[in-house]
């Protein structure tokens, strides 16, 4: 089954062409690669299927909804709701808490600080923080730090997880660690990832590895 399709997705900043006409379809539970040099389109492409950017022409279905036929305040709800985001800058908020970090997202959403809290400790267990909860950024390691992100990319059990550069500021050990979860998530959860990244172990372990070239798949 589908979980995510775009026919024909063209996007300009300018004068500039970045997206050519992108057609692909992403199963769900796959997990995607997206690879090519920098400027060919990735980040843009990723923005656009993660409905943080809209597209100039083309059709993108996710979830079984048509994108463009949301309004603003409706697709923010749905993003909410669907969609996961883990950066390679984990933009944690330094003042909050990992577990408060994680549960903002279930807070945005309306879910009960109860559930979002259990949900959240239940994340942080998971990816053995169980110890860290209490801890702010600043006390945590780059490797604890990204896997805070991930987890708060999860809390809502989104359909899409996308992930831009995710290891790109870890170092290889703990970059190794993060690649494996995403596919013990995948297993455990069900969650289909699509990963943009220049770390070339990360993009041979998916599913299929989509490569860019100026604008186009």
């Amino acid at each position: 089954m589908s979980i995510i399709t775009c026919s024909g997705i063209k996007k300009s900043y300018g004068p500039l062409q970045v997206l050519k006409g992108i057609d692909l379809e992403i199963q769900n539970g796959e997990v995607i690669s997206v690879v090519g040099a920098s400027g060919a389109g990735k980040t843009t492409l990723l923005t656009i299927l993660g409905t943080l950017d809209r597209a100039d022409e083309g059709k993108l279905m996710i979830n079984n909804t048509e994108i463009s036929s949301l309004s603003s305040k409706q697709l923010s709800a749905f993003r909410n709701k669907n969609i996961g985001f883990v950066f390679q800058f984990h933009h944690l908020l330094p003042e909050f808490t990992a577990l408060e970090n994680v549960c903002i997202p279930a807070f945005i959403g309306n879910t009960s600080r109860k559930e979002a809290e259990a949900r959240a400790t239940e994340l942080l267990e998971r990816l053995g923080l169980a110890d860290r909860k209490t801890h702010k950024p600043s006390e945590l390691s780059g490797g604890e730090q990204q896997r805070v992100a991930v987890a708060r990319a999860l809390i809502n059990k989104p359909a899409v997880v996308f992930a831009d550069e995710p290891s790109g500021n870890l170092d290889s050990a703990t970059s190794k660690q993060l690649h494996e979860l995403f596919f013990e998530l995948r297993k455990e959860l069900g969650q289909t990832f699509v990963i943009v990244t220049h770390n070339e172990t990360l993009a041979d372990m998916a599913d299929r590895k989509l490569v860019m070239v100026d604008g186009r798949l």
